[in-house]
């Protein structure tokens, strides 16, 4: 029975292990090949981006952007950033004319061509909640937690496995040293000496 379990802990830590890889590959590792991950937190690109989805953003120059084209951007000085369809490009001006999908009107404000981060390459649905949960407290300290904790768990049994062999190899080597078992062990009573009158 202590097998089964073994083995199954084995398979669910593979799992586990597995699943944290390809999330910190999807949240960090996108990152090095140049993509930058947004969550949706508003309906506002329905049903082209769910709120909730993670967005894949790359980075690209305002010329390479056409009418009809999704771009990220910059939207007010608390660097808020959003997501919206361009919908007419002034290069006088240089500016773009952005409206949400979902939106019945163009958006109230120009996207200036220093404000533009990138064009959206591909989505993931759902992962966008967990990713805004873990990059702020106290979410990013429950997961920094969690992870240590299953890093732990993950090692404890074969670090406890090893110490228990350690003990086994050390008593081994004792009992060799010592066969007949009497080392530590109080002597009897000396049958030359007794208690008592002389």
């Amino acid at each position: 029975m202590t097998q089964k379990k073994g083995g199954l802990w084995r398979v669910i830590s593979w799992i586990l292990v597995i699943a944290i890889v390809v999330l910190a590959v999807l949240l960090v590792g996108v990152r090095f090949v140049g993509l930058k991950p947004y969550a949706v937190l508003s309906g506002s690109m329905e049903p082209t981006y769910h709120v909730g989805a993670l967005i894949y953003v790359k980075p690209c120059d305002a010329s390479e952007v056409q009418v009809g084209d999704p771009i990220t951007f910059v939207l007010d000085e608390n660097l808020t950033v959003a997501t919206h369809r361009v919908v007419a490009i002034d290069e006088s001006g240089e500016h773009f004319t952005t409206k949400g999908d979902a939106n019945e009107a163009v958006d109230g404000a120009p996207v200036y061509y220093k404000n533009l981060i990138g064009k959206p390459v591909f989505t993931v649905p759902k992962l966008g909640y967990l990713a805004n949960w873990i990059m702020v407290p106290p979410g990013k300290y429950i997961a920094i937690i969690a992870v240590v904790i299953f890093l732990l768990l993950l090692f404890a049994p074969d670090l406890l496995r090893k110490a228990d062999e350690a003990d086994k190899r050390a008593e081994a080597r004792k009992a060799a040293l010592d066969p007949e078992g009497t080392e530590g062990k109080p002597k009897g009573p000396d049958p030359d000496c007794r208690d008592g009158p002389p």
